[in-house]
């Protein structure tokens, strides 16, 4: 294993599978269309090249997708008279991105395939895979023939989705709630290795905390004023582009920028976890190989 591939989205991948009351395999579309999948890496790539940070928008849909009600694509539904959208909650509304790359993925996928034989659940799965590695991160095998959800529901999510307001207990919480312990916890939140947040997120912590860099404070603050500039982004970790390791280096330096970033490494019972995922990367793959 690559020396960077904590395969920390297996993790999700695994926990979605477990989540399932139907048969998956990787092989589903092998004989159906087995051209579906280098088509949905094709579309990744595109959309990657264009815009790098959308592959951290891509994994994030997958991960809201799954967290609430299991990886069904119910987050793609739109707001109708018998749908209250997913993506209205309070940690999608203005900020869940990407939606038209999954559009555009299901179009050409159902045209290759000459019908619509691949679930949109399925489609967002490879694409958070497929982003991962076309941002140098790991590959990994995915779990095949989920099917799509009919309905969805807004206040699942603003229930289940964790916020980044969170402190550790309330983290810990939040994840056993699904069947997620504490090193899943520290593993998934690892994801922020890629990606942006936006300043009204994130305020909060680089005014008032004391758990925090103060230059780091100092440099955050240049974009994220006290009042406006509520959708200014930065970076969550050195390397918003690229899955590395860096995220949980930041961690141990107190420059997590969320409030429940930086949770997990502030004297509590994860801080050795941080430490572990930091120093030694292949850790991931023996947690995942473990019963």
């Amino acid at each position: 294993m690559d020396s960077r591939g904590f395969i920390l989205l297996q993790l999700l991948v695994l926990w979605s599978l477990a989540t399932t009351a139907f048969s998956l395999s990787p092989y589903y579309y092998q004989n159906i269309c087995p051209q579906a999948l280098p088509t949905i890496r094709k579309v990744v790539e595109a959309a990657v090249y264009k815009e790098r940070r959308m592959g951290a928008s891509l994994l994030r849909l997958h991960y809201h997708d799954c967290f609430v009600n299991g990886c069904d694509a119910s987050l793609l539904l739109d707001p109708s008279p018998t749908i209250d959208s997913e993506k209205n909650s309070l940690a999608n509304q203005n900020s869940a991105r990407g939606f038209e790359v999954i559009d555009a993925i299901k179009a050409e996928v159902d045209q290759i395939c000459g019908r619509p034989v691949v679930s949109c659940a399925d489609i967002l799965a490879v694409a958070a895979r497929d982003s991962v590695v076309a941002l140098g991160g790991p590959s990994w095998q995915v779990q095949l023939g989920r099917r799509d959800s009919t309905t969805a529901s807004r206040a699942q999510a603003d229930t289940d989705l964790p916020s980044p307001f969170l402190d550790l207990p309330a983290l810990i919480n939040s994840f056993k709630n699904h069947g997620l312990n504490e090193r899943d916890l520290v593993a998934l939140s690892g994801a922020h290795t890629i990606g942006f947040a936006q300043c009204f997120t994130f305020r909060n912590r680089i005014y008032n905390a004391t758990n925090i860099d103060p230059a780091f404070a100092v440099e955050r603050r240049a974009t994220c004023p006290l009042t406006g500039g509520n959708t200014n982004l930065a970076p969550l970790d050195p390397t918003p582009v690229h899955f590395d390791t860096a995220y949980f280096n930041n961690l141990v330096k107190q420059m997590g920028l969320l409030i429940s970033d930086q949770a997990l490494f502030s004297g509590g019972s994860t801080d050795d976890l941080v430490n572990t995922y930091k120093l030694y990367p292949r850790c991931f793959g023996m947690i995942l190989h473990s019963p």
